[in-house]
């Protein structure tokens, strides 16, 4: 494949290129370029914008669709017969291609029921459906607490160091790609209170002592200081929400200096404070709405303190993902951070760096060709109507237009 007359926006922090050409061999770019190629040879872009394909950090692939309005089956009328319970897996279908058809070329599930998302991954690795490359967490590790009566199997609570170890290693049983744990409680559990942290020093620190030997990640979900400044010092990869961190400092420079990597997902506490303020107990909306102004203000800290940002929508319905983008610039980030953050930020969070997030020679050919400048109005991204191509691995997957060339020379 080579594509020719494009914007390139490499997310590398570079200024993007102006009528250059890309080309793939074998799912790998192998040659980025200024200057048109010729275009006996070539997919002619006519000046759109080639970037990353967008990898969401923050998703939770799920069958259960009550914050996606409109997506899935209508609600079940009274008097109807019970649905089935494998109808889920057709909603897991949906999902997977309406986020390939917006550009989502990778997703890292942080939390599904009933492994529902391993069991995506590998219907997507064995190209039964069309969709994202997805990681995913299997079951949250937790330590006994009220939200485990409310998420059930997308928890595995454990309490004590030893329990906690073998709770890693049962996630990697299950086919996991890397643990989560819960550094703090939930914003959304009434019985919860989101600042205390939720495990004690020596079970988190078995957590990532058990997962980093066994050579996986680990993201922490925290909320209050108490629990950022555990997962923080005992040396998580990524840290869930963190939106206390603009209240000590300290913490977000030992994050940039150990490359923690922050998942502000400023759309879920949008979700409470705005979107369901009817499906949420009152107490729990004004937290939010404390807590999305404090979200905002750890975003604009974090990054002016170095460290790395990733986008995570944590949010629906699928498809409406680049929100989170756009959030982020309306927060502070440039348009040029903010994509960065949803490209190689998002590959830095997942451990993929070396592999997509780019448009450089090596990296895989995860593309998005967009019609218009996201630099310019970053919510072209959020438009499915200006989605002109995705490449996933070198292969045209989704867009408006799917154009068949001839094979380039080599």
């Amino acid at each position: 494949m080579l594509l020719t007359n494009a914007r390139v926006i490499d997310a590398t922090g570079r200024a993007p290129l102006e009528r250059a050409s890309v080309r793939v061999q074998r799912g790998r770019i192998v040659e980025v370029s200024d200057g048109p190629a010729p275009a006996e040879s070539a997919i002619d872009v006519e000046g759109r914008t080639v970037m990353p394909g967008l990898i969401d950090a923050h998703a939770h692939l799920s069958s259960d669709i009550s914050r996606s309005p409109g997506f899935g089956p209508p609600p079940a009328l009274h008097g109807e017969l019970p649905r089935p319970r494998e109808l889920g897996y057709f909603v897991l279908a949906k999902t997977a291609r309406v986020l390939l058809a917006a550009g989502i070329t990778t997703v890292r599930d942080v939390g599904s029921y009933d492994d529902e998302a391993i069991a995506l991954r590998e219907a997507v690795r064995l190209s039964i459906v069309e969709g994202p490359r997805i990681l995913s967490c299997g079951r949250i590790i937790s330590a006994t607490a009220p939200g485990g009566a409310i998420f059930t199997t997308m928890y595995r609570e454990a309490d004590g160091a030893d329990d906690m170890r073998r709770a890693v290693r049962e996630q990697l049983r299950r086919g996991a790609d890397y643990v989560k744990l819960m550094a703090t409680g939930a914003r959304s559990v009434l019985a919860e209170d989101p600042e205390p942290a939720q495990m004690t020093a020596p079970e988190l620190a078995a957590i990532v002592d058990e997962a980093h030997r066994l050579g996986v990640r680990v993201a922490a979900h925290v909320e209050g200081l108490d629990g950022a400044r555990l997962a923080v010092r005992e040396g998580v990869d990524t840290v869930e929400h963190g939106l206390s961190l603009h209240r000590e400092p300290e913490l977000l420079a030992m994050m940039a200096e150990r490359g923690i990597v922050l998942v502000p997902t400023l759309s879920t506490f949008h979700d409470l404070a705005e979107r369901f303020t009817d499906d949420f107990a009152p107490a729990l909306v004004e937290q939010a709405k404390r807590q999305l102004e404090e979200a905002y203000a750890t975003l604009v800290a974090a990054r002016d303190a170095g460290v790395t940002i990733a986008m995570g929508h944590d949010s629906g319905p699928p498809g409406d993902n680049a929100i989170e983008l756009a959030r982020m610039v309306d927060g502070g980030l440039s348009a040029l951070e903010g994509v960065r953050a949803a490209t190689f930020g998002s590959a830095t969070a997942l451990g993929l760096s070396s592999e997509v997030g780019t448009v450089t020679p090596g990296a895989v050919a995860d593309l998005l060709v967009i019609d218009g400048d996201p630099l310019t109005d970053v919510r072209v991204l959020c438009d499915p109507e200006r989605v002109w191509m995705v490449v996933q691995g070198g292969n045209i997957v989704a867009g408006r237009e799917q154009p068949v060339s001839e094979p380039a020379p080599a």
